[in-house]
């Protein structure tokens, strides 16, 4: 599936969360949402970044700003994935890789000459109205919530 793009409704779903509870996109309409997009739970990149939006979490709230966390990872990982680094948003498990794929996130990679199918690291921006504000690609793990926050301040 293509990505969704700026301007357009970002897909719903539902997932079960880190604490094992459906958890729909359209729950948090009317808030804008941070949507990333993770390769694996507890993995260095992956926990830079996971660090980074936890350093970070007063801002968000202080926006009044949803986090949400997407990786193809079982909700037992995620959850020890929350506890270990003490993550105060909600990871969410998508081991069929539905979302993702929703998302056009899920797709062939490539690491040390060999090709996988996996998750790219990808951030969406969506408003309280549900549309995709910005799409973050190829994301920096070590500076992307200062990123998010940024642009945050243009809207």
């Amino acid at each position: 599936m293509s990505m969704p793009k700026p301007g357009e409704l970002a897909p719903d779903f539902e997932l079960l969360s880190d604490e094992d509870q459906p958890t729909r996109l359209s729950d948090f309409h009317g808030r804008y949402v941070v949507l990333y997009f993770y390769p694996r739970a507890d993995t260095p990149g992956c926990t830079t970044e996971a660090c980074g939006f936890r350093d970070d979490y007063s801002m968000y709230e202080e926006r009044g700003v949803v986090i949400l966390g997407i990786s193809p990872d079982t909700v037992t990982k995620q959850s020890k994935f929350k506890t270990k680094h003490t993550l105060p948003f909600t990871l969410l498990a998508d081991p069929e890789n539905q979302v993702s794929e929703a998302y056009g996130v899920w797709g062939l990679k490539k690491f040390m000459g060999r090709e996988h199918m996996g998750v790219h690291r990808t951030t969406f921006l969506i408003d309280p109205e549900g549309k995709i504000v910005q799409v973050f690609e190829k994301v920096k793990p070590a500076t992307h919530s200062a990123e998010i926050l940024a642009a945050l301040e243009d809207v």
